[in-house]
């Protein structure tokens, strides 16, 4: 039987992962919570979820096996744990939590408990990233020497119609677009051992430009830009830049630099697309790898897989908790102009299998 799932949080997101989970045999959607009643029934009655409402219609449901905590940053950590002391795994979106101290509380819980913690981005799960981390681990670019990650927008109170959660306390470019390209560099470089970081803000309020809400004004309370240098354990570095300061728009930045080649990944915030290797100032290589069914979700459905076999699952808690205490770095190496040490480290994460799929049912 498909394994049960219990939403948390209906904003915005779930329709992506609803829409997602309808399509991949291993899991059924059978609850969805939010503590605006309207919305949960909303979000119910138009993916054909049996139950919703508030927290008990999935803590109290004998019917979910996994939770998936969808809820904003603030509340991830909160949600997270009231999960496993339910003694149900659980998925929760990005970032894992806002403070290392309370993430591992909740990681070490979980493992108290007997239950397990994944979380997002699962977009390095997709195939586009995958065939990258495939061609590192089988050793294409030769010994890993260097990351690149760039993405700058203006910032997205120029299009969101409420853009304040973006701006405040596990907001910033850092902790909401960080995340996919922190993760996918771990994954091809290794564990970070240390942050050096510059940046700050370009104005302390700002003002929604656009939906009914225009011409608000709001506080920035994080960096909103940040320029970062990774050095990771193996000895290779990485060179970052966040910004929703700038003028101009570029984002989907993600190379790995080798002794033999240079491979430039997708956009690590999508599940396929271009991957090109380039040897002595030349494309030697180029592939266009299609997302294939793959979306929000994926790490949900090798979390259930790998319960179900008794293996490692790949988007797990210490790989977040470990993005998460190098996006942490970064804001307090702006603050203090000093490098940080980075102490967690993650499990290694081998890469999917070619061919691996959401939609082809193991059940």
């Amino acid at each position: 039987m498909p394994v049960g799932i219990g939403l948390v949080g209906a904003g915005n997101i779930s329709t992506q992962y609803l829409t997602n989970l309808a399509t991949y045999p291993d899991v059924r959607v059978v609850a969805v919570d939010d503590l605006i009643a309207d919305r949960a029934r909303d979000r119910a009655e138009t993916f054909g979820v049996p139950v919703w409402g508030g927290p008990e219609a999935v803590f109290d449901n004998p019917e979910v096996d996994v939770v998936v905590n969808i809820t904003p940053p603030s509340v991830h950590l909160e949600v997270s744990t009231q999960a496993v002391r339910s003694g149900r795994h659980v998925w929760s979106e990005k970032p894992l939590g806002l403070d290392r101290t309370a993430a591992r509380a909740m990681l070490d819980e979980a493992a108290a408990h007997g239950v397990r913690v994944g979380c997002a981005p699962d977009t390095v799960l997709g195939p586009g990233m995958q065939t990258v981390l495939r061609r590192i681990a089988d050793g294409d670019i030769g010994r890993p020497l260097a990351g690149l990650a760039i993405m700058q927008q203006p910032g997205p109170d120029v299009w969101h119609p409420d853009p304040e959660f973006l701006f405040a306390s596990g907001g910033g470019p850092v902790l909401d677009i960080g995340p996919y390209y922190f993760t996918s560099l771990v994954l091809g470089l290794g564990p970070v051992a240390e942050v050096t970081a510059a940046g700050g803000r370009a104005r302390d309020v700002r003002t929604i430009m656009a939906g009914p809400r225009a011409g608000t004004d709001f506080p920035v309370e994080v960096p909103t830009t940040a320029n970062v240098l990774l050095r990771h354990a193996s000895g290779a570095s990485s060179v970052c830049l966040y910004s929703f300061d700038s003028g101009q728009a570029r984002g989907g930045v993600l190379e790995f630099q080798g002794t033999r080649a240079t491979i430039v990944a997708p956009d690590p915030n999508q599940f396929g697309g271009t991957v090109r290797t380039h040897v002595g100032g030349k494309v030697v290589d180029e592939v266009e790898v299609a997302e294939d069914g793959n979306g929000r979700g994926i790490g949900l459905v090798d979390l259930v897989r790998s319960v179900a076999d008794g293996s490692p699952h790949r988007a797990n808690g210490e790989l977040a908790a470990h993005v998460l205490d190098i996006m942490l770095a970064v804001e307090e190496s702006i603050a203090s102009g000093r490098p940080v040490a980075v102490t967690s480290v993650p499990p290694s994460v081998a890469p999917l299998p070619a061919g691996w799929s959401p939609l082809t049912p193991t059940r």
